[in-house]
């Protein structure tokens, strides 16, 4: 079994790499949070430690999804991406906090990471932030999206969700995100969101038009082959680039030493 799961831009050179996903799937990144997995991984140029703690091969994973995501050593890479999984605890809200605050801790740019899930917002618990005035706030006034953002390192900011008021989830999906987008675009380098679930609501699907792909996050030994199909066949209707599926939690049956020396 290889130890590398390839990133591909295109939809149409899927096939099957995760028992119980069709052959149209694209490959999966392998992303374990579990100790049993060792893997070879990217070499890492940190400019700062990341902030967020992960267990090493955990580490070396998502230094790999990094680097393939955005290629930070590339000026024509992706500069805005929207995590968002096909349907509840696919863990698009672990994964995209923790490949931003690596993302920081390698390049000098400026990142900024925002919470877009206006129906059940957690990323600021992952940085243990408060959830004040956020993307919410920011979308009913015209105040500089500068006066919404927490800083977390010295090239990292948070966007939290903000205020919760009934009209937020039609504000996230009409062109006052469009031109909120626009303003973190020429405000910061990278720009990395989380969204709800697919299954939830289309808001994946309409950040993902106004980013430069999306990561589809798809937990391992849980998501359906269907629901995978589903999704990627509604990101194909809307025209959004899927950037690549993330498998989450994969685990292997063989002891790690054993595994890294295949």
């Amino acid at each position: 079994m290889s130890k590398n799961f390839e990133l591909l831009n295109r939809l149409d050179k899927m096939r099957e790499v995760l028992p119980g996903v069709d052959s149209e799937l694209p490959p999966l990144e392998s992303v374990v949070t579990g100790p049993e997995v060792v893997t070879v991984a990217a070499p890492e140029v940190s400019v700062t430690p990341p902030l967020l703690e992960l267990e090493p091969t955990a580490r070396q994973e998502v230094n790999k999804l990094v680097h393939r995501l955005f290629s930070p050593n590339k000026a024509e890479g992706p500069k805005c991406v929207v995590f968002t999984c096909p349907e509840s605890g696919g863990g698009a809200t672990w994964m995209c906090s923790h490949v931003a605050d690596t993302l920081a801790s390698q390049v000098s740019s400026s990142i900024c990471i925002v919470d877009c899930n206006l129906r059940s917002p957690s990323l600021h618990q992952q940085f243990g932030v408060e959830n004040n005035s956020g993307l919410a706030d920011a979308l009913r006034a015209n105040r500089p999206i500068r006066e919404y953002v927490q800083q977390l390192r010295s090239n990292l900011w948070m966007i939290t969700s903000g205020s919760s008021f009934e009209e937020a989830q039609q504000l996230l999906t009409s062109d006052r995100m469009r031109v909120r987008i626009a303003e973190l675009r020429a405000t910061f380098d990278y720009i990395v969101l989380d969204s709800a679930p697919l299954s939830s609501c289309n808001h994946g699907l309409v950040l993902g038009a106004l980013c430069d792909g999306a990561a589809l996050v798809v937990k391992a030994n849980s998501t359906r082959r269907n629901v995978v199909r589903l999704a990627l066949e509604e990101f194909q209707s809307a025209q959004v680039g899927v950037l690549g599926v993330v498998l989450n939690q994969r685990t292997f049956p063989i002891p790690a030493k054993i595994y890294n020396r295949l």
